[in-house]
C-alpha cells in the first residue's frame, strides 16, 4: 500500500511540474495575444488586466491592410524559401560522400566540418559585411541566401547521420542495377531520407522567418525588409518621440507566431522521427 501511494505521489508531483512549465511557456503566448485585444491606453494601465473587457479584434485588421505588410510577408518568404532550398541541397550532398563513401581524409574533412560550428555566429558579422560590400551584394538578399549553398554544419551533420542508418546494401544493389552514384542519391537516398529533409526543412524555414540580426545588418531599403525588420518600425507613432502603437505590435507578432506552430503541428511526426534517427550513434 504504501509503494502504491508513493508511486501516486510522484505521479502527481510529476504532473504537477510538467503543467507548471507548460503554463510557464505558454504565458508569453497568452499575453501577446491578450495585448494584441486593448487599446493603446488599455495596453499600459496599471494594474494590467488579465484580458481585456473589451476587446479589439479591429487591431488585426489595421494591422493586415497595411499597405506595407505584404512587402514584408513577401521579403520573408524569399528569405524562406531561398534559404531552405539551398541549404536541403547543399547539406545533403555533402553528407552524401561523407557518409556512403570511402576515401583518404574523410574523419578530418568531417571533423573540420563540425569544428566550425564552435566558432560564434557574432564573430564573422565584421568579415562577412566587409565581402559582401566588396562584392556590391549590400542592401539585397544575396548576402542571406547565397551562403545557404555552401551547407550549414549543423544540417550536413543531421543529413550525414540520417544517411548512415540505410544499409549500404540498398546502394550496392541500385549500382547493380545500373544506377550511378549521382542517381543512387536521387533516385534510392533521397526518397527514403524524406524525415530528415522534412526535419532541415522546418527547422531552416522557422529560423528565417524569424530571423532579424542579418537582415538588419546586411538590409537598408524599405522595401527589401522582412518582417521581423518591419515589426520594429511600422509602428511608430506619428510625432511622437520612439513611442509605438504596441498594441498593433502585438497583432503583428501574433499573426507571424501563427505559421511556425501550425508548420510544427503538421511536420512534428517527421521532426522527431529525424532528429530521433539523426542522432543515433554510428
Amino acid at each position: 500500500m504504501r509503494k502504491d501511494y508513493s508511486s501516486k505521489g510522484v505521479k502527481i508531483l510529476q504532473y504537477a511540474v510538467l503543467i507548471f512549465f507548460a503554463i510557464l511557456m505558454f504565458f508569453p503566448i497568452f499575453w501577446i495575444f491578450s495585448s494584441s485585444l486593448k487599446t493603446l491606453n488599455g495596453i499600459s494601465e496599471f494594474p494590467p488586466k488579465i484580458f481585456p473587457t473589451q476587446p479589439q479584434w479591429e487591431n488585426y485588421i489595421e494591422v493586415l491592410k497595411r499597405s506595407d505588410a505584404l512587402t514584408y510577408l513577401k521579403n520573408s518568404l524569399i528569405l524562406l524559401v531561398g534559404n531552405t532550398v539551398g541549404t536541403l541541397l547543399s547539406s545533403s550532398i555533402v553528407a552524401y560522400p561523407l557518409a556512403r563513401m570511402e576515401f583518404k581524409g574523410k574523419g578530418v574533412i568531417f571533423g573540420m566540418i563540425l569544428a566550425t560550428m564552435m566558432v560564434p555566429t557574432v564573430t564573422l558579422v565584421i568579415p562577412q559585411f566587409i565581402l559582401f560590400r566588396n562584392l556590391g551584394w549590400l542592401d539585397s538578399f544575396l548576402p542571406m541566401i547565397v551562403p545557404s549553398f555552401f551547407a550549414f554544419p549543423y544540417n550536413v551533420f543531421l543529413f550525414r547521420q540520417f544517411f548512415k542508418t540505410i544499409p549500404k546494401s540498398i546502394d550496392e544493389s541500385a549500382m547493380l542495377d545500373g544506377c550511378t552514384k549521382l542517381q543512387v542519391f536521387t533516385k534510392v537516398l533521397v526518397p527514403l531520407a524524406k524525415p530528415i529533409f522534412i526535419t532541415v526543412g522546418v527547422l531552416s524555414a522557422i529560423f528565417w522567418w524569424n530571423e532579424l540580426f542579418q537582415p538588419l545588418i546586411f538590409i537598408d531599403s524599405e522595401n527589401l525588409k522582412p518582417l521581423t525588420v518591419g515589426a520594429l518600425t511600422a509602428f511608430k507613432l506619428e510625432g511622437g518621440q520612439n513611442q509605438t502603437a504596441w498594441n498593433l505590435q502585438m497583432a503583428f507578432a501574433m499573426i507571424m507566431a501563427i505559421p511556425p506552430m501550425v508548420l510544427y503541428m503538421f511536420a512534428s511526426k517527421h521532426l522527431v522521427a529525424g532528429i530521433k534517427t539523426s542522432g543515433m550513434k554510428d
